[in-house]
């Protein structure tokens, strides 16, 4: 999965690409983390198979919706592949107690939980650790920002559900990419 993951994102051409790249590699676990503590891709290299999922995704629901002319290859990738950066360095093992169903005896087992360095939000933080490297469309920055849609805390408050009703009506690009995320989480389970 690491390898397709990094051709698809080397068919990226701009200015920094190798550099992120390298960070992703070198700096984070994003190969090897999960896509979350508990619910889906919750296991080592969950977040590699979640983003290539959403990636996958993506492109049926801009295929089927005749969104294709829209986007190019790279905005593309470069949503779907990235959207969940946050998630590299983000969480780790710990263990904790859990009763056995069948024995009734306590026993350790090994879990994730979350241990965020850099706390500034979800879609936020994956906008802001890109921006280090790539320069992004504002179509790219909204989809990125919104792609929890209606599930992210702040479009939950008044301000910011008309900032996310907002992105959704100005780029179709950001109700694609929840609708990938969704059907990767919910119909795919990673």
């Amino acid at each position: 999965m690491k390898e397709r993951f990094i051709q698809l994102l080397k068919q990226i051409d701009r200015d920094g690409i190798e550099e992120f790249i390298a960070f992703l590699e070198q700096d984070t676990d994003f190969f090897s983390a999960p896509a979350s503590a508990y619910h889906h891709g919750n296991y080592l290299g969950g977040l590699v198979d979640h983003s290539l999922g959403v990636y996958d995704n993506l492109v049926k629901i801009i295929d089927t919706f005749g969104l294709s002319d829209r986007y190019s290859n790279e905005t593309i990738l470069i949503t779907a592949l990235l959207h969940d950066l946050c998630k590299a360095n983000f969480y780790r093992k710990v263990l904790r107690n859990r009763k056995n169903e069948k024995s009734g005896q306590w026993e350790k087992v090994e879990i994730y939980e979350i241990n965020d360095q850099f706390p500034i939000g979800h879609g936020e933080k994956s906008v802001i650790l890109l921006g280090r490297y790539l320069a992004l469309t504002d179509e790219e920055m909204l989809a990125i920002r919104w792609h929890m849609g209606g599930f992210d805390d702040a479009a939950r408050a008044y301000t910011g559900g008309q900032s996310l009703s907002k992105a959704m009506k100005s780029s179709p690009l950001v109700a694609a990419l929840h609708m990938a995320d969704m059907a990767t989480c919910y119909f795919e389970g990673i």
